[in-house]
């Protein structure tokens, strides 16, 4: 593999190698209608076929996914044996082993998955660290995903108990002292969606509005005092920054930020979206690349990543938001902009880091699949990579909007 690599390097140009230091060239056809129809009907190798002749998953793919999903399982829960016993986020650890088990629950409605996902959150409340306070990297994502647990196995002191812990944190975050950051990954827009999660998955007022607003406007006062900083309040009134460097991207950057300010869930004021947020996604809409990609950072001008954490995949769900919130014709046509651009990153190029969510190839496809959605809302979306069949399995539909 190796070798084939070093080979395939010396035929390439610069400007490719630079680009092959984070990706690999696609060999993977897209799927073919024409083929598709004129093939092995009625034969064992159906069950490859992820699509039957309505355009709709197959059952037999489907129960094919379920297998293997089954067997991904038990190759996870083996490798786990050597995991970092320390690391109990979400993003990385053992949080996200228990959301993939509260996840799985919700679609097979199996009860060993939800016990599975209680033994996980039991482990991380044993080594919660209180370094940190976001959903993604914090103790604020166990505590939430703990809570939902034990709301579901109807243990309501444990999830109450959770929930309080998951609320004293908010001190730190609303304090005009903290020198806490404002994104996503590490930062208030974090925590804020600890707090809207478990709202979703428990119940609207589970979290009160006033402690919602204050986090809010924590985010809010930072975002305007950078700006003003920086001197570009005019252009955009809302300007972040982490570790110095004013990131564009949804772990780090701006998008992240804005996305969670334009959850209708966060009951951010009509006159605070259309002053101060709305302003601040069209200053960074405008930072595209002709290709269709965003910077990593607002001084960086290479066009070079395409992660969920720096890159268009993460930009564009800030685009839908801001879609959905303000539903103009401009932000339409460059959300459907997006299906053609992300599609040739996909087509061209997959990424070579396969360890995290931020980084995975599976962040495009769910980015493409809820640009059909949000594009094409009235017709049947067919996926048309193979990948994408087992992302429709994995994930429940984007909430629409109502007009």
């Amino acid at each position: 593999m190796g070798d084939n690599m070093s080979k395939r390097l010396k035929l390439v140009s610069a400007t490719e190698a630079e680009m092959e230091e984070r990706s690999f060239i696609n060999p993977y056809p897209d799927w073919d209608q024409g083929v598709f129809t004129s093939s092995n009907s009625g034969t064992d190798g159906d069950c490859n076929e992820p699509f039957g002749e309505n355009g709709k998953i197959s059952e037999a793919f489907h129960k094919k996914v379920q297998n293997k999903i089954k067997d991904l399982l038990q190759q996870m829960e083996e490798g786990l044996k050597t995991a970092d016993p320390h690391d109990f986020s979400t993003y990385t650890g053992w949080t996200g082993i228990a959301l993939l088990y509260l996840q799985l629950h919700r679609v097979t409605c199996e009860a060993s998955h939800l016990q599975r996902a209680l033994d996980y959150v039991k482990r991380t409340l044993r080594i919660l660290n209180g370094r940190k306070v976001t959903f993604l990297c914090g103790d604020a994502g166990p505590l939430a995903v703990a809570a939902v647990v034990h709301h579901r196995l109807k243990n309501q002191t444990e999830s109450q108990e959770c929930l309080t812990k998951l609320l004293q944190l908010q001190r730190g975050v609303v304090s005009a002292d903290s020198e806490m950051p404002d994104e996503l990954l590490y930062g208030r827009a974090g925590y804020l969606y600890a707090l809207l999660y478990v709202n979703k998955e428990i119940g609207p007022d589970t979290v009160d509005e006033t402690t919602i607003a204050r986090v809010v406007t924590a985010i809010l006062e930072s975002g305007k005092n950078m700006a003003k900083e920086e001197r570009k309040a005019e252009k955009c009134p809302l300007l972040y920054e982490w570790h110095k460097k004013q990131y564009v991207g949804a772990a780090h950057g701006l998008a992240g930020i804005y996305c969670m300010l334009m959850q209708p869930s966060a009951k951010v004021n009509q006159e605070v979206l259309s002053e101060l947020v709305r302003p601040s996604v069209d200053y960074v809409r405008h930072k595209k690349f002709r290709s269709g990609n965003y910077p990593s950072s607002l001084s960086n001008e290479t066009d070079r990543l395409v992660h969920w954490c720096h890159g268009a995949p993460g930009v564009v769900h800030m685009l839908i938001m801001a879609h959905k919130v303000r539903d103009t014709h401009t932000h339409r046509t460059i959300v459907m902009s997006f299906q053609v651009d992300l599609k040739g990153f996909w087509i061209e190029t997959l990424n070579t880091t396969l360890s995290s969510l931020a980084q995975l190839s599976k962040p495009h496809e769910y980015t493409l699949t809820i640009l059909g959605l949000v594009c094409f809302p009235n017709i049947n979306i067919t996926l048309t990579n193979p990948m994408s069949s087992i992302i429709a399995l994995s994930y429940s539909p984007i909430q629409r909007t109502e007009r």
